[in-house]
């Protein structure tokens, strides 16, 4: 009667483990996925988020910090929040950009051209990040504009806080809400 008990009990014993062990592995990856670390985080060839481009950056020698009331006003204008609801699409294309040192309050700056190949766009966002001669990330910059037709182009300008001397180099993206 033992002998016949004790298969029985490991039995359930099993099923307990076994329940443990999914509930276990669900605690785990739930709020992993949740969080956005999915395939993509996870190496497996799946791309979730924005696909940059390299640019370069050639700063003048006569390029100079920007004065205290400059900073103020490039602080005020410059965007550093993204939109709601952005995500690559397909239809928007970077035709070109290229970094330009204005001799104001803008300052560094990214300048370039977006056309919407599809149809319109509620929202586009270009995002630029920018980094230093190590290759860290000094900050992500951003350019915003609405309602963009199909076939419509929209030259856009993102206003870079960082000093001059400190940029060696970026990265942009573009990306949007669909209608």
């Amino acid at each position: 009667m033992t002998s016949s008990s004790t298969p029985g009990r490991r039995t359930r014993e099993n099923r307990t483990a076994t329940r443990r062990r999914l509930l276990a592995a669900l605690g785990v990856g739930v709020p992993a996925s949740l969080a956005g670390c999915t395939d993509a985080g996870l190496g497996l060839g799946v791309e979730t988020g924005p696909t940059y481009e390299d640019g370069t950056v050639d700063v003048p020698d006569d390029a100079e910090e920007r004065s205290v009331e400059e900073m103020a006003t490039a602080e005020a204008v410059a965007e550093l929040e993204s939109q709601e609801g952005v995500t690559p699409l397909d239809r928007l294309a970077i035709v070109d950009h290229e970094y330009a040192f204005e001799d104001d309050f803008r300052g560094s700056t990214v300048q370039g051209t977006v056309e919407n190949t599809g149809e319109r766009v509620e929202m586009v966002e270009i995002r630029v990040r920018v980094y230093n001669d190590e290759g860290d990330q000094l900050g992500r910059y951003l350019d915003t504009t609405g309602d963009l037709d199909q076939g419509g182009e929209w030259a856009f300008e993102v206003i870079l806080l960082e000093s001059p001397d400190d940029i060696a180099s970026y990265d942009i993206a573009v990306i949007g809400t669909p209608t």
